[in-house]
C-alpha cells in the first residue's frame, strides 16, 4: 500500500502545509502527519475525504505509487484522467442533440450559471438549458455559448454571449490565446490563459482589461475549459484610439487643466482685490 507516500507527496506538490491541509480535511495536523508516516491507517471515512480532497480514486491513492510516474502522467492524474475514476483517459462531457443527432450549443445565460457549478455534470440540467446552432461552426466538435459580464473582459461589452470550443486536452491550451476556464472556486471566466501545467501544473489567467491583476489556479480546481471562438453583443466595443490620436487627446486635456487653472487664479485674485 502506498497510501502515506501519496498523501504527502501530493501535499508537497500542491504546496501546502501539514497545517493547510489538515484543516481543509477536518483532521488535527497530528492525525494528517501520523497518516503520511504510516503510523495510523485511516478508516473509509477518511480515505473519501482525501480521494475528494486530491481528485483522485481511493484506489490509485492505495495501489499506485504516484512517486514513481513521468511528469507527464501525474498531469493527466491531476487533470481528472485517472482510470480507476473515469475507466478511460477521456474526459466526459454531459451535452445534448438535436433530432437529427446534431450536438447542440447550450446557451448558458447570467441566471443559470450559480447552478451551473453544481449541474455542469447533471443531464437534467444540462438538457433544460436553451440551445442553438451556428451553422458556420463545424458540426464534428462541441460548443458551448456562456452569458459573461463584467468589466474585467473589456472592451468585449458586459452581457456579451461567448462561445467556446470544448478542450478535450488541456496540454493543448496555447499560452497567450483566449478560454473560458470554469472552475469550483471562481466559476465561469474569460480569460487570456498561460499553461504552466506541465511546469508547476498551474494556469495563470490574465484579464482582457489590464487594470486587473493576473492569478495562479491550479489543475485540481479546474473542470472544464473551452477555447474561445466567438462572442455576440449588441454593443460595440469601445474604439482604440491610435498612438497619435491618444497623444493629441491628453494634450487637449492638458490644455484644457491649464486653462482652467488660470481662470481659477484670475478668479481668486478678483475676490483678493475686492477685500
Amino acid at each position: 500500500m502506498y497510501f502515506a507516500s501519496n498523501i504527502k507527496f501530493l501535499r508537497k506538490r500542491r504546496g501546502r502545509t501539514q497545517d493547510e491541509s489538515a484543516a481543509a480535511l477536518n483532521l488535527k495536523r497530528s492525525t494528517l502527519s501520523g497518516y503520511e508516516n504510516g503510523v495510523a491507517q485511516p478508516g473509509i471515512e477518511i480515505l473519501v475525504s482525501f480521494s475528494g480532497y486530491f481528485n483522485i480514486s481511493i484506489d490509485t491513492l492505495l495501489k499506485i505509487d504516484i512517486t514513481k510516474l513521468s511528469e507527464s502522467q501525474l498531469g493527466e492524474l491531476e487533470r481528472g484522467y485517472d482510470a480507476y475514476i473515469k475507466g478511460s483517459n477521456l474526459r466526459v462531457l454531459t451535452t445534448t442533440v438535436d433530432s437529427g443527432n446534431r450536438e447542440n450549443i447550450e446557451l448558458v445565460p447570467e441566471k443559470a450559471k450559480a447552478g451551473y457549478t453544481t449541474g455542469y455534470a447533471d443531464p437534467e440540467y444540462i438538457g433544460d438549458l436553451p440551445v442553438f446552432h451556428l451553422p458556420f461552426l463545424s458540426d464534428k466538435r462541441k460548443y458551448r455559448t456562456f452569458q459573461l459580464r463584467g468589466d474585467s473582459m473589456l472592451p468585449i461589452p458586459d452581457g456579451s454571449w461567448v462561445t467556446g470550443e470544448f478542450l478535450q486536452d488541456w496540454m493543448n491550451i496555447i499560452s497567450g490565446k483566449a478560454y473560458i476556464v470554469f472552475t469550483i472556486n471562481d466559476g465561469i471566466v474569460f480569460k487570456i490563459v498561460e499553461n504552466n501545467l506541465k511546469k508547476d501544473g498551474k494556469l495563470v489567467l490574465y484579464s482582457l482589461n489590464p487594470v486587473y491583476e493576473p492569478y495562479e489556479v491550479h489543475v485540481n480546481e479546474v473542470r472544464e475549459i473551452w477555447k474561445f471562438v466567438n462572442y455576440i453583443s449588441n454593443e460595440l466595443p469601445d474604439p482604440v484610439l491610435p498612438e497619435k490620436q491618444l497623444i493629441q487627446a491628453v494634450a487637449v486635456i492638458k490644455n484644457d487643466l491649464e486653462r482652467i487653472k488660470a481662470k481659477l487664479g484670475t478668479d481668486i485674485s478678483d475676490i483678493e482685490e475686492e477685500n
